[in-house]
């Protein structure tokens, strides 16, 4: 039986190393590989100086890192904090201090227009860059890491949890004000994903094209009943019908 979010890809990844789990444009990742990349996240947020239920927000489109950061943040203890990728600046600044988030995983483009409101982001401490990092103050009061540099780290264990502990934070749209903070444990998650995955009936043949956000329930849950049973989430950020259904055809989408 699983009890934690992370083990939703380390089980498929012992039982299926080789299985592919998760598409990202033209490149396709096992389970094995996917598991060892989460593995070193948690590792690099360790040493990082991640606490025990700590948040690590994630501010970028789907793709392969932001994936591993989400369960990264998990398998290392902490809590992850998808946000959705088409907030504006001040939005963003908004739910890094409402949650305390203590590391920022992000795009380069997309710290370009962050900088200006990070100062103000009290318990931040560590800014890793998918890309070519930008250009730092010397005042900035947070370390800057490229996500490359961020993964090689040696491995280490993380911090003790069991399944009723913090595993993300999903912040509501806030069309009637403020966006607020839903807190998941690790069993709401995987209790979730068992749900979903036994009455959509689900299995490792499948493959579910990713459309909707990753800081969205379902979006998230995308991810996780594909990661229960062992087949495969396409990533896709586009949401124009042609394309969808292009993909679908190309893919051979079952969900």
């Amino acid at each position: 039986m699983l009890h934690l979010v992370h083990e939703l890809v380390s089980h498929s990844a012992k039982r299926q190393p080789t299985r592919a789990a998760l598409k990202y444009r033209d490149q396709v990742w096992s389970y094995a590989e996917l598991n060892q990349a989460i593995d070193a996240c948690a590792a690099a947020l360790i040493q990082h100086g991640l606490g025990r239920s700590e948040r690590v927000a994630i501010y970028a489109e789907k793709r392969f890192e932001t994936v591993v950061a989400m369960f990264g943040a998990a398998a290392a203890g902490g809590v992850y904090v998808p946000i959705n990728p088409l907030l504006k600046t001040e939005q963003v600044r908004f739910v890094l201090n409402d949650c305390d988030a203590r590391v920022l995983v992000t795009t380069a483009e997309r710290l370009l227009a962050l900088m200006p409101c990070l100062d103000s982001c009290r318990e931040l401490h560590t800014v890793v860059v998918v890309g070519s990092p930008t250009a730092v103050p010397l005042t900035a009061p947070w370390k800057l890491c490229s996500w490359t540099a961020f993964l090689d780290t040696p491995p280490v264990p993380g911090h003790r949890v069991i399944d009723q502990d913090m595993a993300a934070i999903l912040y509501t749209s806030g069309s009637t004000g403020k966006p607020k903070g839903v807190v998941l444990s690790h069993r709401n998650i995987v209790a979730g994903a068992e749900s979903i995955a036994q009455y959509l009936q689900l299995c490792e043949q499948d493959r579910l094209l990713a459309v909707l956000p990753l800081s969205f329930d379902y979006g998230m849950n995308q991810l996780t009943t594909m990661f229960l049973v062992g087949g495969m989430a396409v990533l896709w950020n586009y949401l124009l019908p042609r394309d969808v259904i292009a993909q679908v055809v190309k893919e051979q989408i079952t969900g």
